[in-house]
């Protein structure tokens, strides 16, 4: 072996080495001595030389046997590695036949799956030309109606429990609304319309109208001039009528007018000076007017302005109703309603109460008197609730809180409530007439019958054309149209009949 060789070289040049050095060592000792001693002392010294070599012969001897057990170790261990990495090769290289192999079957498997692809895609397009020239129809249009199927099948179904929804939300809130609305309106009387826009004045005898005319007619005209009040004197025994657009103007006039003719000092002079006298009482009796629907209502801490622009209601009127009772029935009616509802009830009552705030001035300014009654009330520091509830209760401003809805709902109940307001037969006539044109304008309409003085429109539908579903639908719509082009008191209930019947006769 290469190794051995090279072991028996080093130990050799070791014990040369070796050899040299203790010879050396010896001479260096020993320099000097006769023929004899130097043949002795050569012998000694080969002697010493042997037995020195014997014992670095056994020493490398040692150590050459130490370093061949070591080798044959190493040649050992080298052995196991090298069988170790033959297993191992060939397991790797089973393990790289097994996996060319399900390559080869994976490969064969894609194959196959590919033609069966193409098959069952060849299939499926012999399928879809089959069928297109069976139903007669291309794939895209079979989808559009199908897709359309489903969609109005979807909205039927959509449609019938949006109804159901509302049927029993309907239901549910008109009984509790009618529940509350009933103790609401049996909680208050409120006297039938007797008002007129014009004022009377009855006079002791008709000798009164010529003094009142004065000469040349001066009296008149100065007490037109200072009144800005028309006063009209015609054939009516023992009276005149005092007329202007301005109803407290008009009772300051009326209560003039009296004063003179109990005084019978009728002149310009005199005239002037019982005006200014009953402008006052008349302003006193705003005042008492409106702190006694203060106190009549319960609302407390109302701006003195405020005070005052509700007692002027007193003498207006609102389709012959008085707004100022108008107003005080409306705050009791919402009152009720937000104690039923659990809402704070003064807040309730002091929206109600002035709603209608804005008809004090809508003579002097221009505009919606809910808006001008919403402007009026913020400037005197309205809570922006009560604000809020004034303009929008004409629904000229979105509603957002419980409160205008309930001013809404009491305004509706005291202005349509029988007896409440009178109306002119010439508007009532238009409304029912554009009530029945509304309702006729729909497809599948066939007979329309306002009933109950406009209070309800009953609309007959064609049962071949309309469905339940669209009646239901034809039935909101004409609502919503309703509310938006109509004005009316209170509310009008929309009915759609839908009727087939089956007559068969027997011989």
């Amino acid at each position: 072996m290469p190794t051995a060789a090279l072991v028996a070289v080093i130990a050799v040049v070791s014990v040369a080495a070796l050899a040299a050095c203790l010879l050396v060592i010896w001479s260096m000792r020993h320099p000097h001595g006769g023929a004899a001693g130097a043949a002795i002392d050569t012998r000694q010294r080969t002697q010493e030389q042997t037995d020195l070599l014997e014992e670095v012969r056994q020493a490398h001897e040692l150590e050459i046997q130490a370093l061949k057990a070591e080798l044959r170790e190493l040649r050992s261990d080298l052995e196991r590695r090298e069988r170790r990495l033959a297993d191992r090769e060939s397991r790797l290289d089973d393990d790289q036949r097994r996996v060319d192999s399900r390559d080869r079957e994976l490969s064969a498997l894609e194959t196959e799956l590919a033609k069966r692809r193409a098959q069952l895609e060849d299939l499926a397009e012999e399928r879809r030309l089959v069928l297109e020239r069976t139903a007669g129809l291309t794939a895209e249009d079979a989808k559009g109606e199908l897709i359309g199927l489903i969609e109005n099948q979807a909205k039927r179904e959509a449609a019938i429990v949006v109804r159901d929804l509302e049927r029993a939300a309907t239901e549910e809130g008109e009984k509790r609304a009618r529940a509350i609305v009933t103790t609401a309106i049996q909680r208050v009387a409120s006297e039938q319309t007797a008002e007129s826009v014009v004022s009377v004045l009855h006079l002791p005898s008709d000798e009164m109208k010529g003094r009142i005319i004065g000469r040349e007619g001066r009296n008149i005209r100065a007490f037109e001039t200072v009144t800005g009040v028309n006063l009209i004197i015609d054939d009516t025994p023992e009276a005149v009528l005092l007329s202007c657009f301005d109803p407290v103007r008009r009772e300051v006039a009326r209560v003039a007018l009296e004063k003179l003719v109990l005084d019978g000092r009728i002149h310009p002079h005199r005239i002037e000076e019982i005006y200014e006298r009953s402008l006052a009482e008349v302003e006193q009796l705003c005042q008492r007017a409106g702190e006694d629907a203060l106190v009549e209502v319960g609302v407390t801490n109302l701006h003195p302005e405020l005070v005052l622009l509700l007692g002027r209601l007193r003498y207006r009127t609102s389709y012959g109703q008085n707004v100022l009772k108008h107003l005080i029935e409306s705050a009791h009616l919402a009152g009720v309603m937000g104690a039923e509802l659990g809402l704070a009830v003064p807040l309730v009552k002091r929206c109600a109460l002035l709603h209608d705030i804005g008809k004090a001035l809508t003579h002097e300014v221009e505009g919606s008197h809910a808006l001008v009654g919403a402007e009026i009330a913020r400037k005197f520091g309205e809570n922006e609730d009560v604000v809020h509830a004034i303009e929008a209760h004409h629904n000229e401003v979105e509603v957002r809180t419980v409160e205008a809805v309930l001013t809404q709902a009491a305004d509706a109940i005291s202005g349509g409530r029988p007896g409440a307001r009178r109306e002119s037969l010439e508007s009532y006539v238009k409304r029912l007439e554009r009530l029945e044109q509304i309702a006729t304008s729909y497809e599948g309409v066939e007979k329309v019958f306002a009933m109950q003085a406009g209070r309800e429109v009953r609309v007959m539908v064609l049962p071949d054309q309309v469905d339940d579903i669209q009646a239901q639908v034809i039935a909101r719509d004409i609502t919503k149209q309703i509310e938006e082009e109509l004005t009316y008191p209170g509310q009008i209930r929309v009915t759609v009949v839908r009727e087939s019947r089956a007559t068969e006769l027997a011989h």
